[in-house]
């Protein structure tokens, strides 16, 4: 089984000497065996079979995901747990360890082994799947390790755009031309615009992470339903004036976030092995008051949602794969012009307690990559609790300015429960 790349896949590979990898870390209460997590593994393996494929290039140099005849299992590291942040320097180590995809699967192992507790991660290159898919495989394995005669499915992978994009616009003369003319003009205007000598050193990167306890985390949903805001947009204004506050005219006013495609396009499931997002761009409006602006950008999101097109933005990056090179310059080589990139993955729908162990928490995922801008903001909510992995690297945000920008966002969170609380 075999397929190419997709562009934003090639995107994200690159030439395979920068990661661009992601992590998920998580911690069980209970007592393993190194069989029984290769076990585990295996299903995982079984099941989706881009977990068990390599990356070859043809005779252009274009890259294919391969599943050898013989697939190598998903190399596990184990070490003694020593501290309870210790994840967290394991996560900044697997962010910066290549995979060596010619020769090993895109995803690892790392076991944090304690005697009654142990932190695990799954670290995967960006260009096999996203956090969705990610979630979806973590579900499984937690499983299959509690009992390994669970049933977890086959699934039926994606081979191609055709795979995703209805036949009847992927056939469709006009769409067709559309996406060519659209991709067309983007090549040539990206050729055209400046770029720096060289990419910014980012120098240190560095992982903060932090929770707001099940009380806040609870009213803050509370006060989001009440005002008809979604948890997300909240965030994106709170993170937006936290940014504002600390940099100054440093800020852009800008974050980014991905939209899952599992929203626009059916085709892909729940627990697809992919990687390809969709993105809008949230910006405050600075004369509003906080609640105004939040429900200012509620109507921007909604009204930017509404207008992605998964199939034709498929077909337009499919048609510019001859400007992959010049893409990947103005990303690495541009100036920055967005404070961050900010992802809520939600509440994780994954049980906490099991027959063999327990789930004593679900760390938000982390992911850092060679293509501009590393700041990243991603949320999630388990057993409660909103957890927040914040990402950056010193040459883009100082470590100092993320600390600030951290307590900003707690302070603005707790502000304005306290207004709900009074009103």
């Amino acid at each position: 089984m075999k397929r190419r790349l997709l562009f934003g896949e090639r995107m994200l590979l690159g030439d395979g000497t920068e990661p661009f990898n992601a992590v998920i870390p998580f911690r069980l209460r209970g007592n393993f065996t190194l069989k029984e997590i290769q076990q585990a593994l295996a299903r995982i393996q079984n099941k989706h079979p881009w977990l068990r494929a390599l990356i070859s290039h043809d005779e252009k140099n274009i890259p294919w995901f391969q599943v050898p005849e013989h697939p190598l299992s998903i190399p596990v590291r184990i070490l003694a747990r020593q501290g309870e942040d210790q994840w967290q320097e394991e996560s900044r180590r697997e962010w910066n360890t290549p995979f060596n995809y010619e020769k090993l699967p895109l995803i690892r192992f790392v076991w944090i082994k304690g005697e009654d507790v142990s932190d695990m991660l799954f670290a995967f290159h960006h260009c096999l799947c996203d956090g969705g898919s990610a979630m979806a495989f973590l579900y499984e394995f937690l499983k299959v390790l509690d009992d390994p005669s669970a049933d977890i499915g086959t699934e039926n992978p994606i081979l191609g755009i055709e795979d995703v994009v209805p036949e009847k616009i992927l056939n469709s003369r006009t769409q067709k031309l559309k996406a060519r003319f659209i991709g067309r003009l983007a090549a040539t205007a990206i050729r055209y615009i400046p770029v720096g000598k060289k990419a910014i050193d980012r120098q240190n990167d560095y992982l903060i992470n932090w929770k707001l306890d099940q009380k806040t985390s609870q009213q803050l949903i509370s006060y989001c339903k009440a005002n008809e805001v979604t948890v997300n947009t909240f965030l994106c204004a709170t993170v937006l004036q936290a940014f504002k506050k600390v940099r100054g005219n440093a800020a852009f006013n800008k974050v980014s976030c991905p939209v899952d495609i599992r929203r626009f396009a059916k085709q892909v499931k729940e627990d697809h092995i992919f990687a390809f997002g969709l993105m809008i761009v949230v910006s405050a409006n600075e004369k509003l008051s906080f609640l105004e602006n939040v429900r200012s950008m509620q109507a921007s999101v909604e009204r930017k949602t509404s207008k992605l097109d998964p199939y034709i933005t498929m077909m337009v990056m499919e048609s510019g794969h001859d400007a992959l090179n010049s893409f990947t310059k103005l990303l690495k080589q541009g100036k920055s012009s967005n404070d961050c990139m900010f992802s809520n993955l939600g509440r994780i729908q994954i049980p906490d307690q099991y027959k063999a162990f327990s789930v004593e928490a679900i760390f938000s995922p982390s992911v850092i990559g060679p293509l501009g801008n590393t700041t990243t903001l991603v949320a999630s909510t388990y057993k409660g609790e909103m957890d927040f992995s914040f990402v950056g690297s010193e040459g883009y945000l100082p470590y100092t300015e993320a600390l600030a920008i951290r307590d900003e966002i707690i302070q603005t969170v707790k502000l304005q429960l306290e207004y709900l609380v009074v009103s």
